[in-house]
């Protein structure tokens, strides 16, 4: 004889610790046996007011009149991952903006490129076992043949070192491979799940790129 089941439910969170910029709460809940649990639960302190994202991610592709398209990323050093990361540009949303403005700002701030924004998917979530961190992927080109994007200088604040890194949009997921070969790396999951989904754009099925074990 199978249980009942029960919508699954929060009951209360529980502050354990808080930093500046994240804090550690229990999560109490009921499962859909009916069962009391408890989780911990990692958030951000800087969620805007007006918006339930917490920040955006922004896959910009830089156009140039005789050159190849580009994705526009980013290579900085990760404290918690002890290593580089490969990663689309990206940050928080500032509690006056939308994720259009945020992600432009982000975009110029960290790359130097202006674009316009093409696109922008709904509220997503990062990594949910742990966290209820939640991201809006901006799309966003960039008419490299503008004045402004010719010579691109980055706006970087106090502590933030990030090396732009231009990969081709017809061999996104070669070229990841590339650069992970060459050092200590590690590849954001957004990124290479969206160089997965372009080579199956550009490549027919028996010539798509094998995946290295």
């Amino acid at each position: 004889m199978s249980c009942p089941k029960t919508e699954p439910h929060v009951l209360k969170e529980e502050v354990l610790a808080v930093g500046k910029w994240v804090k550690l709460e229990r999560t109490t809940y009921v499962d859909p046996a009916g069962k009391t649990r408890t989780w911990e639960t990692a958030k951000r302190t800087t969620r805007p007011t007006n918006t339930d994202a917490d920040g955006v991610g922004i896959i910009a592709i830089l156009k140039r009149t005789l050159h190849r398209d580009c994705i526009v990323m980013v290579k900085q050093f990760r404290p918690p991952m002890g290593c580089h990361t490969l990663e689309f540009p990206a940050g928080l949303i500032d509690n006056d903006e939308s994720a259009e403005t945020a992600a432009l700002r982000e975009l110029k701030e960290e790359t130097g490129y202006k674009g316009e924004v093409v696109g922008v998917t709904p509220v997503t979530c990062l990594d949910p076992g742990l966290s209820n961190c939640t991201t809006q992927i901006v799309m966003v080109n960039i008419n490299g043949d503008d004045v402004e994007n010719v010579n691109p200088t980055q706006q970087l604040g106090e502590g933030e070192f990030v090396e732009v890194i231009l990969l081709p949009l017809d061999e996104f997921q070669k070229k990841i491979d590339e650069v992970v070969q060459k050092g200590n790396i590690v590849v954001d999951s957004k990124v290479y799940i969206y160089a997965m989904g372009m080579s199956q754009a550009f490549f027919k099925p028996n010539e798509l790129p094998v995946l290295k074990q």
